[in-house]
């Protein structure tokens, strides 16, 4: 397995890209659910270039510095949004689909949870992985070597605040 580093920089780009292969598709939609964490700057960003409204769903798989679970995802309780309802077209944003089991997974806990208000649910992702069980409907980055991909963000993973404090001087 290969790493693939991702700067600030490129990361936009991704997303700017991911915007335009919507776009093209002719597909509207009437809001964003991003997965949280790593679908929430995409899912920001795309809300604002398509001026829909988005929500948040926090999911997790990992359990432990380090360690994720693909057997286990964690759904939070109910979605955050500010719209009464999610309307009846609704883009699912994630920043990668590895496994594809938590697009999958996801799918099937919208339709549960929200179903009777949607009539068709697309997903959006800057990576794809040849190993996915899931294919995502748009993405910008087809991976056949399956890297780890180190995100911009993930330095604060590992910061240490008390370097983040000033020194002061006397």
């Amino acid at each position: 397995m290969s790493d693939l580093h991702v700067s600030w920089t490129e990361y936009h780009q991704l997303i700017e890209k991911l915007a335009v292969k919507i776009y093209q598709s002719n597909w509207e939609f009437d809001q964003i659910v991003c997965l949280a964490r790593g679908g929430l700057r995409v899912g920001d960003i795309l809300s604002r270039i398509f001026d829909v409204p988005m929500a948040i769903l926090a999911t997790s798989s990992y359990h432990g510095p380090g360690k994720q679970s693909r057997n286990s995802l964690t759904f939070a309780r109910d979605l955050t949004m500010t719209t009464p309802n999610l309307g009846s077209r609704v883009l699912l944003v994630d920043d990668l689909v590895d496994s594809g089991e938590s697009l999958r997974r996801t799918l099937i806990w919208l339709d549960r949870h929200y179903g009777f208000y949607t009539d068709e649910v697309r997903t959006a992702v800057l990576w794809y992985k040849a190993c996915s069980v899931f294919a995502p409907d748009y993405y910008v980055s087809y991976l056949s070597d399956n890297p780890w991909i180190h995100q911009p963000f993930e330095t604060y993973e590992h910061m240490n605040l008390a370097d983040l404090v000033p020194a002061t001087t006397d």
